[in-house]
């Protein structure tokens, strides 16, 4: 055995890798199960006992040998121009790591930019937020289905305090000030116990805005939302409002727009209708201005809300809400040079 592993020695010495093909060669035949070297360690239960030590230590010399020939030639090769190097070469060029805005920090930085214009502040508050600030305040009334396990989360089963569930609670809060008159969007991220789907999450992102003032009318609701959408979606989108609800709103609508990808001609976006509903809106219900220690016979005021997902999804024509929140490099790559 001593000379079969002093002839194996040389063979590994003398066996030239160059390439990556020989090197795999070179794996095969010494290293791998059914190689050379192995096949000598299954042959030393016929070493005689008291040549066992020697020959133990003569085939862990072997092999040891031929694993480090391996690793240095597999480093070589794997080192561009074929010279080897220990550690990091920091002088040799980076690969391509370009950073870039995720799509719902761009579209919120866009619709944020658009509202300043117009004159509005942005206002920010908490996440975990109280009863009061979340549902009383806003009108809703204690039997709501809004305030039931299945839309929101609950900090410690508390009902008095859970993760908002829109940042209305941030009007709420800005109110409560009695600075007058009042012109805030609020941008955040807000959470609702919903199953996840292509169309929902229950991790979501919304801007909602507040003007207060005297003789705020439904009018200018209408008219600065028409600004928005023709800054944001181009001069020639349309809009129009349908009756809604929202406890919050009195008068109520919901807001679509035009179809920037078909044209108004249907397509499976605007699902065949030609308009898309990008958000909620209405005149401030006078109980929530009183709850909020505002005069509702003096001021009146109007409110909207949306989700910036729901934009994203029409401005880049996504159909996975998904995509937003698994960070694929395949798709955060697109957005690279916005």
């Amino acid at each position: 055995m001593k000379t079969k592993i002093n002839q194996l020695l040389q063979e590994v010495d003398a066996f030239v890798i160059n390439s990556k093909e020989r090197l795999e060669q070179f794996r095969l035949h010494f290293l791998s199960k059914k190689g050379v070297i192995p096949a000598l360690f299954n042959d030393f239960k016929l070493v005689a006992p008291d040549e066992r030590k020697t020959m133990g230590m003569l085939l862990n010399e072997l092999k040891n040998h031929a694993q480090e020939k391996l690793k240095a030639a597999q480093e070589t090769l794997d080192t561009p121009d074929g010279k080897h190097t220990k550690g990091i070469d920091i002088t040799l060029p980076a690969g391509r790591f370009k950073g870039g805005r995720h799509p719902i920090s761009i579209v919120r930085r866009e619709i944020n930019s658009i509202f300043e214009r117009l004159g509005y502040v942005i206002s920010e508050g908490p996440e975990i937020e109280d009863d009061f600030h979340n549902f009383s305040a806003l009108n809703f009334p204690p039997e709501h289905p809004a305030r039931d396990m299945q839309d929101t989360f609950f900090i410690q089963k508390d009902p008095d305090v859970a993760l908002r569930t829109h940042t209305s609670s941030v009007q709420v809060r800005v109110m409560e000030q009695g600075k007058l008159p009042v012109r805030i969007i609020a941008p955040g991220r807000v959470f609702r116990n919903e199953a996840i789907s292509a169309r929902a999450h229950c991790i979501f992102h919304q801007i909602e805005g507040l003007y207060v003032d005297k003789d705020v009318s439904f009018a200018d609701l209408k008219q600065t939302l028409f600004y928005f959408a023709q800054e944001f979606f181009g001069p020639e989108t349309k809009i129009r409002f349908r009756p809604s609800y929202f406890p919050f709103t009195e008068t109520s609508a919901e807001m679509d727009v035009s179809c920037n990808i078909c044209g108004g001609e249907g397509c499976n976006i605007c699902k065949y209708s030609g308009w898309v509903e990008i958000l909620g809106c209405g005149m401030v219900d006078p109980n929530v201005l009183e709850a909020c220690g505002i005069d509702s016979n003096t001021y009146t005021g109007f409110a909207f809300g949306m989700g910036i997902e729901r934009i994203a999804l029409v401005k880049y024509q996504i159909n996975d809400l998904r995509l937003f929140f698994e960070n694929d490099l395949r798709f955060l790559e697109q957005f690279e040079s916005l």
